[in-house]
């Protein structure tokens, strides 16, 4: 897979998720951000490209221990195929009653350049998935091996995750409130968007902790406002573009 954009990625790595559910909406996309998965380990965003595993209800005669000696386990295969600075994202259902995979996978992910892991189940052994640097997103811990519910049989294809659509390439941003994923042909232009829309709430909230009304302000009708964010830009050194 192409690598993101160098400059993309460093943009979307300073916007929130509630910055980018909003450009996307501007743009006619309503329902981009994951509901249920949540963040492990908080930290600074999760930027990447969506490779993707997908699994069905495990079957008694497959999903076996003995299944993981298998080197094309679809599980086991994917993690090892991962590209470096992918989001792995896991579809399982949302049936968070069984792990999606557990700390040896998400370490060996991270030791292979993975951006993050996320699924719409839960992981095992999530003490020692928060002490990692790579970050993960689950909907709540599961310690029973994913055997007992989960059968993996989809590799980077695509695949539903927390109620979205996920197509292998997207561009998947997490930060501390949750996941969203951006179609990748518009991610050059949502990011930009995205920062120029953090710089003018940046402005915004300052004014209101003074004791603005958010009458003009937000959104901005009033034409002062605009003179005032051009001015508070200048005095701050700010880089975004007024518009």
């Amino acid at each position: 897979m192409t690598p993101l954009n160098p400059e993309t990625k460093r943009k979307l790595s300073k916007v929130s998720t509630a910055t980018l559910t909003t450009a996307l909406f501007k743009r006619g996309f309503r329902n981009q951000f994951m509901q249920g998965p949540q963040r492990i380990n908080k930290g600074a965003n999760m930027v990447g490209f969506a490779y993707t595993l997908r699994y069905i209800p495990a079957r008694e005669d497959i999903d076996v221990l003995e299944s993981f000696a298998d080197r094309e386990n679809a599980q086991r295969k994917g993690v090892e195929e991962c590209p470096d600075g992918a989001v792995f994202v896991i579809d399982s259902r949302g049936d968070a009653t069984a792990a999606s995979a557990g700390c040896i996978l998400a370490t060996r992910l991270m030791r292979l350049g993975c951006a993050g892991i996320v699924t719409d189940g839960g992981f095992r052994d999530t003490p020692e998935i928060a002490e990692l640097e790579m970050p993960a997103y689950h909907t709540r811990p599961s310690a029973p091996t994913n055997l007992t519910k989960h059968h993996a049989v989809g590799i980077n294809e695509p695949i539903a995750c927390g109620g979205i659509s996920v197509f292998p390439g997207d561009v998947i941003v997490g930060d501390n409130e949750g996941v969203v994923c951006i179609p990748r042909e518009i991610a050059d232009d949502v990011a930009d968007e995205a920062v120029s829309m953090t710089d003018f709430e940046d402005f915004v909230l300052e004014m209101v902790q003074e004791g603005a009304s958010t009458f003009g302000l937000y959104p901005p009708t009033d034409p002062l406002t605009k003179e005032k964010y051009n001015a508070w830009r200048v005095a701050n050194g700010s880089q975004a573009l007024a518009g």
